[in-house]
């Protein structure tokens, strides 16, 4: 299994961006998607979360500028980010919970996409 983050690059603030992240490889079911975010020098955090049934949660940072979805005939899910700041520029990673053609349970992570966002 793998998981293929695309979509970052450099903007300007207020400016926005929009992440996929795709998973392939024996997927039975892919359960919860997420969005992580490092920042040189930070710990990686929580940016935004979605579960198989669409229920979503955002870190208090993000909320009302990002928007995080899904679509699970393709195994993707979206991080749409609007509004961004200077304080947003990170290494985005997506993460996600899958259930193999095995049945067994992993966590995996995407190799994680450079959003920069500067005047």
């Amino acid at each position: 299994v793998q998981l293929q983050a695309s979509g970052g690059g450099s903007v300007q603030p207020g400016g926005s961006l929009r992440l996929s992240c795709a998973a392939s490889g024996s997927i039975f079911s892919v359960i919860d998607m997420s969005w992580y975010r490092q920042a040189p020098g930070k710990r990686r955090e929580l940016v935004a979360h979605i579960t198989s049934s669409g229920n979503t949660d955002y870190a208090d940072f993000v909320k009302g500028r990002f928007t995080i979805t899904r679509d699970n005939a393709k195994k993707q899910w979206y991080l749409q980010m609007n509004s961004l700041q200077v304080e947003d520029t990170a290494v985005f990673y997506c993460n996600a919970v899958i259930l193999n053609r095995g049945l067994e349970e992993y966590e995996y992570w995407g190799q994680g996409t450079l959003v920069t966002v500067s005047s």
